[in-house]
């Protein structure tokens, strides 16, 4: 059996639903002026995000879980991104199709704010 990491994305509703499409089993590529897709290592910091950056922004924020492959995704620095729990994966845009392929299971919504 393969040993997993849990993650957790703070996502809007235009991803989400690019996310939906996939059948839950792929995060969508990229934006040209996005090089990095950053799970973050806690879900505490993906509520925070989605609920104060995403509502504002689009009115709805999400919450979701996924499990990857650990062995694949210790290749990729967790950075720091404020306090001692603010923990990302930073996972070059280029690479995405090929860490989409080491999900282990389906992306599920695990929280929703409005």
């Amino acid at each position: 059996m393969t040993e997993t990491l849990t993650l957790w994305r703070p996502t809007g509703p235009k991803e989400l639903d690019l996310v939906r499409a996939s059948g839950w089993r792929r995060w969508p590529p990229r934006l040209p002026d996005q090089p990095i897709f950053y799970p973050v290592l806690n879900e505490d910091y993906a509520v925070m995000i989605a609920r104060d950056w995403n509502v504002p922004a689009s009115g709805v924020g999400f919450v979701t879980r996924f499990e990857v492959d650990a062995a694949f995704a210790a290749r990729y620095p967790v950075r720091q991104a404020g306090g001692d729990t603010i923990l990302e994966l930073w996972v070059p845009a280029e690479e995405l199709e090929e860490f989409n392929d080491h999900i282990v299971g389906t992306i599920e919504v695990v929280r929703e704010f409005r």
